[in-house]
């Protein structure tokens, strides 16, 4: 017999460690986004760590600025940036209030709401698409900067929440390099996926931007 996912919110103590021990835990977990068109519930597969002033990757690297406060705390927070002019990538703030550091939401599994998720996602193929990648995550769930600071852990009404859901076996998880991140911070086997599954996005190293002459 099959358990279905655990349906208990995830404390914010959850969040309220290392990065690097939140991020593979998240892996099973599940995020609910409520909206309009009713919940979308997505399994996530595929995270990445970024751990603030100890790593060249991370957006809080050279401090605290107006884009990147709500990496600073508290956990259990949503963390939403702009990228490359066109698209929204979400994020869960974790560790200590002041430590600056976060999960990347890269890829997961719609498994509830899926008429709305495809609506918004009309150039994927079939479902496993519909959130394979950060910023098809981000559009699938309808996140965007309004949604910058969420508290994804309250009890109250609130657009995110994070399940419990089925955590993913040890021996389930795979780590690797961070997709596209350059220089110092490239190195870092800092992404987490669930083995197999076919909705991880593949693998892509940094390759630099040619300026136009």
């Amino acid at each position: 017999m099959i358990t279905p996912p655990d349906r208990t919110p995830l404390p914010r103590d959850f969040f309220d460690r290392p990065v690097l021990e939140v991020a593979p835990d998240l892996l099973g977990r599940l995020v609910i986004r409520s909206t309009p068109d009713g919940p979308i519930a997505l399994r996530l597969t595929e995270v990445e760590a970024y751990d603030g002033p100890n790593d060249p990757g991370s957006h809080a690297y050279r401090g605290r600025t107006p884009r990147n406060d709500v990496m600073f705390g508290p956990p259990g927070h949503v963390y939403v940036y702009f990228t490359y002019g066109m698209w929204h990538c979400m994020n869960l703030v974790c560790g200590p209030e002041g430590t600056a550091s976060g999960v990347l939401l890269r890829a997961g599994e719609i498994v509830e709401g899926a008429e709305p998720a495809r609506e918004r996602r009309l150039s994927a193929r079939h479902d496993k698409e519909l959130a394979k990648g950060p910023a098809r995550l981000a559009t699938a769930l309808d996140v965007d900067r309004a949604l910058d600071g969420t508290d994804a852990c309250t009890t109250g009404d609130t657009p995110i929440r994070v399940l419990t859901g089925t955590p993913v076996p040890p021996e389930q998880v795979r780590s690797g390099p961070r997709t596209g991140v350059a220089g110092d911070g490239g190195v870092h086997p800092w992404r987490f996926w669930v083995a197999d599954d076919p909705t991880v996005s593949p693998y892509r190293a940094h390759v630099p931007r040619r300026r136009s002459r």
